[in-house]
């Protein structure tokens, strides 16, 4: 154990255990962060261990779910495992350069492998990669010392192919966020909101490993996609050098990496990987003299100082305390994630908000909830976790750590689902001293909606109709046949019949769901500004949830005055994910001035 004395950090370093149910424990070397999975007690402890080779943009907010199931999967047979972010990526600092392309992210993955070889004792290595990793995979298992297999999801054969494949998707993603050709990032290898450094993508480009000349292991499992014959054809080399290869159709990989909010974990293909690379790691022998971690991992940059940590009860969630370096100021603030992406955020928009308040004195915490990225899902709990109470567990357990730092009082911090915990965690929880309440679909969630259609078919507002309708764009989706023509007619014609349901006489209101609900989310509004807690309201000018906002409190927000505690901002320009910098650059503006008004 080791004490630690500096602001904000525990007095004591809880260590290393880890049971199911826990998640990962945070560790970093080279700048890198990445979280340890260690065999679980009980079983013999294999002298294999997985490398996590992860894929990149999109895809890697896809399957970082994937990752963290697979890693439990792999502790229950003995088999300890390591997951990390390339520099520039994730939680990796940003004053990153990348001479001559790839040779970072290489490097990177050899002090991986040389951590994963320290912390659990073992000399030899299991690679597990997806998309761009299992290339990677393919390329560097010669640098990584006894490498016994590999597993190669996906695997991008061709640099080129993937890159154009890349903007096709970048696109598709683009026109799903209603982005202008203005808005969107151009003359970049990028999705997403993510940007792919142009040495890394320059060097991408050039892969190629439809003729490699040596296997990456003397067992590879290519899990491949039905109708990609390159990667089957890949499969084929592979035997042709002399390794021995176990073939699966990768059954379920589109509803994986269409959108990590409706993502679908492929549980055959899962349970297959599991079931490969424990039967290889079985006869492996045993780990000897493992160097757990001692002391917290510990990210800096230039003004910030950064804790990735375990915390909550058996240490169940997963997030990254950000400090600044320099003299603190403020309430500190808990950025609450959208949806079921990772902590770092929808483009690493956490990350980069984070890294401003610390860089003007003002700490964050920042958090997968259960069942999101990192962090495992509650026993017993309902699988859905989106717009549930269970998640205001989760923020009380962040006050609670933030209280056990010294850090407190804490403003609450979020976008959609995340604004909605925001809003109605600051109804019980007494340590929350403001929010900020970004584009949030709704204040009270009405359960006879169904989440997962929500999500998956999530409405536009009127106003965004009528501003894709102008769009030449539009008028070429539609002759296409790319646009759902039933699917936008039921959600306009809903829309217009809940105006016509708030249009009626209010004696009516009472009587009609749309009354009740009303009438909750007034409650709410008013037990908040009885306790004088600042928020900020911000919308994107034509998000769904202004629909929402209109029904409560009426089509000039007139119903709002009421609450002299709340500030209402609409954002010109702006999707729902708040893509574009200036819009990016206004709500970090904003919540540094909640953090700041707060402690006053």
């Amino acid at each position: 154990m080791r004490r630690i004395k500096e602001q904000g950090t525990a007095d004591v370093f809880d260590a290393v255990s880890w049971e199911p149910g826990s998640a990962s424990i945070p560790v970093s070397f080279a700048r890198s962060v990445g979280l340890y999975t260690p065999a679980i007690a009980g079983t013999v402890p294999s002298d294999c261990a997985v490398l996590f080779l992860s894929p990149w943009g999109f895809e890697e907010m896809c399957t970082r779910k994937l990752w963290r199931d697979l890693a439990e999967r792999f502790a229950r047979s003995g088999i300890s495992s390591l997951r990390f972010d390339y520099p520039g990526t994730g939680d990796t600092p940003d004053d990153m350069e990348f001479p001559g392309g790839l040779p970072v992210w290489e490097t990177a993955i050899e002090a991986a492998a040389a951590e994963l070889h320290r912390l659990c004792g073992t000399s030899r290595l299991i690679l597990v990669g997806h998309g761009l990793g299992a290339t990677f995979a393919a390329l560097n298992a010669g640098r990584l010392g006894t490498v016994e297999g590999a597993v190669m999801m996906a695997p991008v054969i061709s640099g080129r192919f993937y890159l154009r494949e890349l903007a096709a998707w970048s696109k598709m993603v683009d026109d799903g966020l209603g982005l202008s050709d203005e808005q969107r990032i151009a003359g970049k290898v990028s999705v997403a909101g993510l940007v792919m450094p142009a040495e890394i993508a320059a060097a991408v480009r050039g892969i190629s490993v439809h003729n490699i000349e040596t296997t990456p292991a003397r067992a590879v499992l290519v899990v491949h996609r039905a109708a990609r014959d390159s990667e089957a054809a890949f499969a084929d080399r592979l035997e042709s050098l002399g390794a021995t290869v176990t073939r699966q159709v990768y059954a379920g990989y589109d509803d994986l990496v269409s959108n990590p909010t409706i993502a679908r974990q492929p549980e055959a293909v899962a349970t297959a990987v599991a079931d490969w690379v424990a039967a290889l790691a079985s006869d492996a022998g045993t780990a000897v003299d493992p160097e757990l971690p001692s002391a917290p991992a510990i990210v800096t940059g230039g003004e910030f100082r950064e804790e990735p940590l375990r915390f909550g009860p058996r240490h169940r969630l997963f997030g990254t305390l950000c400090l600044p370096k320099g003299e603190r100021r403020g309430a500190a603030v808990v950025l609450l994630g959208t949806a079921y992406d990772r902590q770092a955020g929808w483009g690493r928009s956490a990350t980069e908000t984070a890294r401003y308040l610390a860089a003007n004195g003002v700490a964050s915490m920042r958090f997968d909830a259960a069942n999101v990225g990192d962090s495992p899902p509650v026993a017993g709990a309902p699988v859905q976790v989106l717009f549930s109470a269970g998640q205001q567990d989760d923020v009380r357990a962040a006050f609670d750590l933030l209280a056990e730092r010294g850090l407190g009082p804490a403003v609450l911090a979020g976008r959609c689902s995340g604004a909605y915990v925001a809003f109605r965690s600051s109804l019980d929880e007494k340590r929350c001293a403001g929010v900020v309440a970004i584009n949030p679909f709704t204040f009270v969630w009405d359960e006879e909606e169904n989440v997962e259609e929500a999500l998956r078919y999530n409405p536009r507002s009127l106003g965004d109709y009528r501003k894709r309708a102008l769009r030449a764009e539009t008028f070429r989706r539609l002759v296409s046949g790319q646009i759902d023509i039933p699917r936008a007619a039921g959600n306009i014609c809903r829309q217009l019949g809940s105006r016509a349901a708030r249009s009626a006489p209010r004696i009516f209101w009472r009587l009609s769901k749309f009354g009740r609900l009303r009438h909750t989310v007034h409650a709410s509004f008013g037990r908040l500004s009885e306790r004088h807690i600042p928020m900020r309201l911000i919308y994107s000018e034509t998000d769904v949830g202004l629909e929402r906002y209109h029904a409560y409190f009426g089509a000039d927000g007139a119903a709002m005055k009421a609450y002299p505690n709340v500030s209402v901002e609409i954002v010109p320009g702006a999707d729902h994910n708040m893509s574009p910098p200036e819009a990016k650059a206004l709500l970090r503006q904003r919540i540094l001035e909640m953090a700041l008004a707060a402690a006053e």
